[in-house]
């Protein structure tokens, strides 16, 4: 893939370890023209500050913008249980070496895509920021290629049976950025849960003998460790390059146009992305919903990514 093919994106995200993984996968087959942090897996200032060290480490020359420090009108929930206490699970990264380039992702967001058009927006965290931004400008769905998102799921949730951790932790959010008419796709648990990566993915990374492979091994041995899909395996859903590869490599997975809604009151579903499966009715399509992935080349795009990122790989 040449350069000039590359989708343009801007990634909006809470690393988080798969976030973490994202970004270098985005690093390798997109054009990343900017990164916005947003309160998720950990508070805005660990997202951020993990987000500044990945990009410190790839050496990533868009700019990054905080965004918003707390749900739109929820209080603040997070994951540290399943990502580690500042995010990065154990992995030690040595502290960035630029600060934000500014603490207003939303202005940023607006400002990007009114200079071009034709940028994909990847949000892998809570929609916060992306709401507030269709709020602020509504005109910026008739902007964008996409908004690509890894959040909710078709009949599965995690944080409850209903909700996806993402979609649950801003589900206002989350409303806005469903009902805004965008060109949307969503990559939710039902299509995550098969693309699977542990201690065997973990090896090959160190076994490059670099830092980005020491520090992808160590996410991918943590993400084997703790976010482990089935009883006694070291394997755990990589979710967020989902969303990345997604954009970059279409062919590779299947979606079909669905009428999605998130529900915002029940009291077992809220967060809930409510995906209407019902084919032979006439209702408006306003999300592609992801079934199939390639989960095989997918893992092989993931690892290259890194392989490519590595000097000594």
């Amino acid at each position: 893939m040449t350069s000039e093919a590359k989708p343009k994106i801007i990634l909006d995200c809470d690393p988080g370890v798969d976030d973490a993984i994202a970004i270098i996968t985005a690093s390798r087959w997109s054009e990343i023209v900017g990164i916005t942090s947003v309160s998720g897996n950990v508070g805005i200032e660990h997202t951020t500050s993990n987000a500044l060290k990945m990009k410190t480490l790839l050496g990533i020359n868009a700019p990054l913008h905080s965004g918003a420090s707390k749900p739109m009108k929820a209080e603040p929930f997070h994951a540290s249980h399943v990502h580690g206490q500042t995010g990065l699970g154990d992995t030690d990264l040595p502290e960035p070496n630029s600060l934000p380039d500014s603490d207003d992702a939303v202005a940023f967001i607006l400002e990007k895509t009114r200079e071009e058009e034709g940028i994909h927006l990847v949000p892998i965290g809570p929609l916060t920021n992306i709401a507030q931004a269709i709020e602020t400008d509504p005109s910026l769905v008739d902007r964008v290629a996409s908004i690509t998102l890894m959040g909710g799921g078709a009949g599965v949730g995690n944080v409850t049976p209903a909700a996806e951790f993402n979609i649950f932790a801003d589900p206002e959010a989350a409303d806005v950025v469903f009902r805004s008419g965008a060109q949307l796709h969503m990559l939710g648990l039902n299509l995550t849960h098969q693309v699977l990566m542990g201690s065997e993915h973990a090896d090959y990374c160190y076994e490059l003998n670099s830092t980005v492979g020491k520090t992808a091994g160590d996410l991918l041995s943590f993400n084997g460790r703790t976010h482990g899909t089935e009883k006694e395996t070291n394997l755990g859903a990589m979710h967020d390059p989902c969303a990345v590869l997604a954009v970059t490599h279409p062919e590779l997975f299947v979606s079909k146009p669905r009428s999605v809604v998130v529900e915002l009151e029940g009291s077992f579903t809220r967060g809930q992305t409510l995906v209407d499966e019902r084919e032979w009715l006439e209702t408006e399509k306003n999300c592609n919903v992801y079934y199939e992935v390639n989960s095989e080349k997918v893992i092989e795009l993931i690892l290259q990514s890194v392989t490519e990122a590595s000097p000594n790989g």
